[in-house]
């Protein structure tokens, strides 16, 4: 039995009235997940455990089975790992954010404009990172160049328990009640401030201004944590693993967890993202390539949901219909192998609100095999609703799935 994981970021919603009161996945044409769901198991989960924040960190630990209250240390060393840093046990690690402020008074009253300055290329952006670590690197500070807009600082024993905000859930909101606070966050808030006066006259923002997008113009720390351990996924579910995913964070749990993770020409995190390809890679993996499980992550949706774009999460979802779930079902038929399918998001990202939020989530389970069916006649967060199954412990729906033989 192969398996396969569908994981469409941020995809639920809540109703829209522009969409006649439908979520994205309500209004969606999906022919191919509506072929399988009256076959397939549907029902909730929830992936984000009470007193966490909704993060693709925890859920996307969670999905993959991994217990948050046992393995999660934070979001940025994941993407630390990721990016080949070498972490000590007294480092803490922050994501850093370029992020687009505007305003004209003191930084503390300026607004959250765009928490991704405009999708920044990642060649500009390392230029304005460069240009920070020659006038911010010091004093047990490090920064290290990453993808577009995500970054990472290091801290040379630092401490946690600082109040930080995704930029992501204050977009167009004063920054003004969102600062680092708690004990020794001043140095945070001092770095912040002089980023923003080393970026507002830098070369690459001038030209960014002039082409009418979004200028890079501050950095925005969030996402604290220590050195991370997950236990080798191979030994805890006797399987060979994969990951397909172009973001540091799904990425680094991969490693961790000892699977494979496997690049993608293409692949930018967004809806312009290699869907097909992603699929055909994973295909590859599966019937070809001696992997028997492999995680396919898409984080289009949620970018859409971030930006409250709802015309384009829906297209995502159309995407991952026709160019990921119908190249699997297709290529894995052909195949003559028995598998195994999970779609689902790792949590909702409203495009109402523009951020993440901890409601349970909908999850489609599928097999070649046997018929799963319970009732479900579409994949929708209703439909899973009506089916009255809900696993409260999101980590266990893996076990759930590998029970399927």
């Amino acid at each position: 039995m192969k398996y396969v994981v569908v994981l469409g970021d941020g995809m639920a919603d809540w109703k829209i009235e522009s969409l006649g009161n439908k979520t994205c996945l309500e209004y969606a044409k999906t022919p191919n997940i509506d072929k399988i769901a009256p076959l397939s198991e549907v029902g909730k989960f929830r992936t984000v455990p009470a007193g966490f924040n909704p993060g693709s960190d925890v859920a996307n630990m969670s999905v993959m089975g991994f217990n948050p209250k046992k393995y999660y240390t934070g979001r940025s060393p994941l993407e630390a790992v990721a990016m080949g840093i070498k972490l000590k046990d007294t480092d803490v690690t922050m994501r850093a954010n370029l992020v687009t402020l505007a305003g004209d008074g003191a930084y503390e009253d300026m607004t959250m404009a765009d928490y991704s300055s405009g999708e920044i290329t990642t060649a500009e952006a390392a230029e304005l990172i460069a240009y920070l670590k020659e006038h911010l690197d010091g004093d047990g500070l490090t920064l290290y160049p990453g993808i577009s807009y995500r970054h990472c600082l290091v801290v040379d024993h630092g401490s946690t328990g600082h109040k930080l905000t995704p930029p992501h859930d204050i977009s167009d909101k004063k920054i003004t009640d969102y600062l680092p606070a708690g004990e020794g966050a001043e140095k945070f808030l001092a770095l912040m401030k002089k980023s923003y006066e080393l970026l507002k006259n830098h070369p690459v923002n001038l030209r960014r201004i002039k082409e009418g997008k979004n200028p890079a113009n501050s950095l925005w720390l969030w996402g604290e944590g220590t050195k991370p351990m997950l236990d080798d996924f191979a030994r805890k579910t006797s399987l060979k693993g994969g990951v397909i995913s172009a973001v540091d964070l799904v990425k680094g749990i991969s490693l961790l967890a000892g699977m494979k993770f496997i690049s993608v020409e293409g692949a930018t995190g967004n809806y312009d993202t290699n869907f097909k390809g992603k699929a055909e890679a994973a295909a590859d993996a599966l019937i070809n390539g001696g992997l028997d499980y492999v995680y396919i992550h898409m984080e289009a949706p949620d970018e859409c949901g971030h930006h409250g774009d709802v015309a384009h999460k829906v297209y995502s979802i159309e995407k991952i219909d026709g160019d990921v779930v119908g190249t699997l079902i297709e290529r894995l038929n052909k195949s003559d192998e028995d598998y195994c399918m999970l779609i689902c998001p790792d949590h909702p990202t409203p495009c109402a609100i523009k951020t993440h939020v901890s409601d349970p989530v909908p999850y489609l389970l599928y097999t070649n095999k046997r018929d799963l069916s319970n009732g479900a006649k579409r994949y929708t967060e209703d439909e899973a609703e009506k089916t009255g199954l809900f696993i409260e412990d999101g980590f266990t729906l893996i076990d759930r799935m590998l029970s399927v033989k």
